[in-house]
């Protein structure tokens, strides 16, 4: 089967499938800390406060992404703040909010379950915070990539046009080249 013909192949190498694959471990990243993050806030530092849990956790995650989603969207050099930095933090806050309210909806179901203590609690706890997550992290990266990450360049410049959709990867596994 030639590869250059699988359509899941050119998707993947797509401008999209590229950054969508790079964005992955930012967000497994932040999914990780702001997950335990959680466990911690609600079992320990904030219990009784769900709302503020939920919220803090979502902060420690959206802070490891902003530091990795500028590797995944291959960004160099100062940050542009009016055209990334303020706009990420506004998309992040509004996830805070999503993620502070997942975390709430999901002590409110440990208790209409009647689940006080163990592994059950937790799970639906963090599994109600953790499907919230997942939706967020779709609509992140679609506001980033075609929005606050999106190729600003004319369309007349060198490098747009369709030709420049698909990325080449270096046989060496160095970074995509355009």
């Amino acid at each position: 089967m030639d590869l250059s013909q699988n359509r899941l192949w050119r998707t993947l190498r797509s401008k999209v499938g590229v950054r969508f694959t790079r964005f992955i471990p930012v967000a497994v990243a932040s999914l990780i800390a702001s997950q335990v993050a959680l466990v911690i806030f609600n079992h320990m530092l904030l219990r009784g406060n769900a709302g503020i849990a939920g919220f803090a956790a979502a902060v420690i995650g959206a802070a490891v992404s902003y530091v990795l989603s500028r590797w995944a969207w291959e960004r160099k050099g100062k940050p542009d703040l009016l055209r990334e930095t303020l706009p990420f933090w506004a998309v992040s806050v509004c996830c805070w909010i999503i993620l502070a309210w997942a975390n709430k909806l999901g002590v409110y179901l440990v208790h209409e379950m009647s689940l006080h203590k163990g592994w059950k609690k937790v799970i639906v706890e963090n599994g109600t915070y953790f499907l919230f997550n997942c939706g967020t992290f779709v609509a992140r990266f679609l506001i980033f990539h075609y929005v606050i990450f999106a190729d600003r360049r004319p369309a007349g410049s060198a490098g747009s046009g369709p030709e420049s959709e698909t990325l080449t990867l270096a046989p060496t596994g160095d970074e995509p080249t355009r």
